[in-house]
């Protein structure tokens, strides 16, 4: 064991925090919270209930007593419950992490210990895998406003090729998630930074903290392959209303970072799509209000 990893597993709780905001997913949450007690690196562990109707936080108070449970009266979102995490965090680290994750029990020790000894990164994630086995293809680029657009609007279908080079550009076709490397953006489910540097934008509540993350640290963030954390994905997300969220949240995202001018533009020429997505959902049942 190197050095800086027995320092480590030496002051435990004091290193790192992790901070999970869950919603309704009280059975995968248990099997996340399990995971992390096997953690080779033990980490203060802050759960953020949002109003959960599924007995969530009374499974955290009966199953895992040493967990820090914040239980809201109200649905305070993905970034919104994030931000009270952090600021409950006592460790010098903070990962932000799914409730529908299984952590491999060297994972966070082989995050925190690289990001510990590379003060130039912004922050890390780990390679996240399907149940099956598959790899999941996180990590991008910043996105551009071409990017949105294109692929938020009926202009992807007139400009279809345009469209593909765009989005392999964005998601680094060309690396298969088999090798550490260097990205601009990391995933929301697997997110360690530095606790001074980490925080999301209180505007936004469920999409695109994790671009606005990097445009506001501006330093790049490492892909580390080693570390290995199974991930459900979309877990709670899976309604409508998570839909309206997500462009509510787009829209908000580029009035910030492209100006007002983009917003309306994109807010007009998505509609069809939007409105597409409404009437998929009605014929498949009833959009969920939540």
């Amino acid at each position: 064991m190197m050095r800086t990893e027995r320092h480590f597993a030496t002051i435990g709780l004091m290193i790192l925090s992790v901070v999970i905001v869950n919603y309704n997913t009280r059975d995968l949450l248990r099997a996340c919270l399990a995971s992390l007690q096997k953690a080779t690196l033990p980490p203060e562990i802050i759960v953020v209930d949002n109003a959960s109707s599924d007995g969530s936080a009374e499974m955290v108070r009966a199953e895992f007593p040493a967990v820090r449970l914040l239980a809201q009266t109200k649905n305070m979102w993905f970034c919104g419950g994030n931000n009270l995490g952090i600021q409950a965090a006592q460790g010098e680290f903070v990962l932000l992490l799914n409730p529908d994750t299984v952590v491999a029990p060297d994972a966070l020790q082989t995050m925190t210990t690289f990001l510990a000894a590379h003060p130039d990164y912004a922050g890390v994630t780990a390679r996240l895998i399907y149940p099956d086995g598959t790899v999941q293809k996180t990590c991008s680029r910043i996105p551009t406003f071409a990017y949105l657009l294109l692929n938020h609007t009926p202009l992807g279908m007139v400009f279809s090729g345009w469209k593909r080079r765009l989005n392999a550009h964005q998601w680094y076709a060309d690396w298969q998630r088999d090798s550490d490397f260097d990205v601009e953006v990391v995933p929301g489910s697997c997110t360690l930074m530095r606790r001074g540097e980490i925080g999301l934008n209180a505007a936004l509540w469920l999409y695109f903290p994790e671009d606005d993350l990097a445009r506001r640290v501006r330093r790049p963030f490492r892909f580390l392959a080693d570390a290995h954390i199974e991930h459900y994905e979309k877990a709670a997300t899976r309604n409508w209303r998570a839909t309206q969220v997500y462009f509510r949240d787009m829209l908000i995202y580029v009035r910030q970072h492209h100006g007002i001018i983009a917003m309306l533009i994109l807010w007009a020429l998505s509609r069809p799509v939007y409105w597409g997505m409404w009437a998929k959902q009605r014929m498949m049942g009833k959009p969920q209000k939540q």
